[in-house]
């Protein structure tokens, strides 16, 4: 992220969003804005609050795609929820206050995903001499040794190794040979026995002031150390062993606390929350009755987008540094109809454009994951070759377009509705057309979609 200025921004989010180039430059800038603030003297650091912005536009124009892939580019902690969900304080449902909670436990993830990438090759060297030590029992530590003969030896009971005569061909080769062998794979398809963790803990249910998101709590995490983790015994070949004794090996050697603690203060820093179906909670109730008060929905999110401190089972996290990209299409509402303190934290709106067939055409061809590469590389796997000529895209964006003014206006998802129709058949029967090359133009996109559209009662259910 330090190394991209917002034109190298613009031109990331390029690669899988076409047009809306606005809404483009709106986020980039606020992007850039974080991380100037991070040389700034700590005087003046906690002053500058993030530029939140408000999208504007009809579904299927590019408003979450923009927030989802900004997210991917910084590698910042990111959500997407929707206002609609969320209930007033007194109402049984989800508060406000979960999306924080949400956002601090995807920093979490995240963080103990990159310290566990960090010491892969650590765990994976004490995974396999682990399972050296099952093979070879010899090997294992002193006082392991001891209590396993004290116990086994007692009862006269052979190792499991032992016993089914695993480990006798593993005797006549060295440690170190045995080592490399269990390294390299070459005894990946051996089936040994190992004692693993059980993570089935016993849980209990609570309430409390966090809401029902947190409500499962761990006996073994009330109690500490106090009673013993459980333990479980598994018969499975060497090579998915490596693989589990790896990932608890990984556990042990990285600091869930640190992790806390700094995937709380990523989440704070760098943080991004995609507040979506803004519009559908803004306005006044016509009267009072049984439903949710949507202005109270949006009197719960306004501390939280100003700036407060929640608690999560992972500590405290203020929210004001987060950044807020909020969205709706506002074709009933408007966004001068929240209330005006949500509209003053917002004060970057962004307008995006509807989609036209020039549009529609650069979607299906141009982004890295467009559609028609998609449809090629899925029938490629049943031995068809599918080619898309320049009247045939044409023609299923001009199409799209018609299908979105004379209906609803989905946007570019209304591709999807017409690239499926225009391809069910040739999907059903891909089989059957193994090793044959086929050209979608115009005739064959008019044959699969004229009647359809012509009928306009038909188009609005199937199109």
């Amino acid at each position: 992220m330090n190394s991209l200025t917002p034109k190298q921004i613009v031109e990331e989010l390029d690669s899988y969003i076409i047009g809306q180039n606005k809404a483009k430059r709106a986020v980039a800038v606020a992007l850039r804005n974080r991380y100037r603030r991070n040389f700034l003297p700590d005087y003046i650091r906690d002053e500058i609050i993030p530029k939140n912005i408000l999208m504007i536009g009809p579904t299927g124009v590019g408003k979450t795609e923009i927030a989802r892939r900004l997210a991917k580019l910084t590698g910042a902690p990111f959500i997407k929820v929707e206002a609609t969900k969320y209930t007033e304080v007194g109402y049984v449902g989800r508060d406000v206050e979960s999306m924080i909670r949400e956002l601090a436990e995807t920093a979490v993830r995240m963080e103990e995903k990159k310290r566990l990438k960090e010491v892969e090759v650590k765990a994976r060297k004490a995974a396999c001499e682990r399972i050296l030590h099952i093979l070879k029992p010899s090997l294992a530590p002193k006082q392991q040794q001891s209590a396993i003969s004290m116990l086994l030896g007692g009862m006269g009971v052979q190792s499991p190794a032992a016993e089914s005569g695993e480990g006798d061909e593993e005797c006549a080769v060295s440690p170190e040979e045995l080592m490399r062998r269990i390294e390299e794979g070459e005894m990946d398809d051996q089936m040994i026995e190992i004692e693993v963790e059980d993570n089935s803990s016993s849980m209990i249910e609570v309430f409390s002031g966090t809401g029902l998101d947190d409500m499962g709590v761990n006996l073994q995490d009330v109690l500490g150390g106090i009673i013993p983790k459980k333990k479980k015994k598994r018969r499975l070949t060497v090579r998915d062993a490596k693989k589990l004794l790896a990932n608890e090996e990984s556990l042990k050697l990285i600091d869930m606390d640190d992790v806390k603690k700094r995937a709380i203060e990523t989440a704070e820093k760098h943080g991004i929350i995609f507040l979506d179906e803004l519009d559908k909670i803004a306005g006044k109730e016509a009267g009072h009755g049984p439903d949710v008060s949507r202005e109270g929905v949006q009197r719960d999110i306004l501390p939280i987008v100003e700036g407060s401190t929640i608690n999560t089972k992972y500590g405290p996290l203020k929210t004001d540094h987060v950044l807020f990209i909020a969205a709706g299409a506002f074709h009933v509402s408007k966004p001068s109809d929240l209330i005006p303190e949500l509209q003053g934290r917002f004060p970057i709106r962004v307008e995006l454009e509807n989609l036209t067939s020039e549009d529609f055409i650069k979607i299906l061809t141009e982004p890295t994951n467009a559609l028609v590469k998609q449809y090629k590389e899925l029938l490629a796997t049943e031995g068809v070759e599918i080619e898309f000529s320049k009247d045939g895209i044409e023609e299923i964006a001009v199409m799209s377009e018609d299908v979105n003014n004379q209906t609803e206006n989905i946007g570019a998802r209304r591709l999807h509705t017409i690239m499926e129709k225009v391809l069910e058949n040739l999907s059903f029967s891909a089989p059957e057309h193994k090793g044959e090359k086929i050209t979608i133009d115009r005739e064959f996109v008019r044959k699969e979609l004229t009647d359809i559209v012509e009928d306009k009662d038909l188009s609005r259910y199937i199109l």
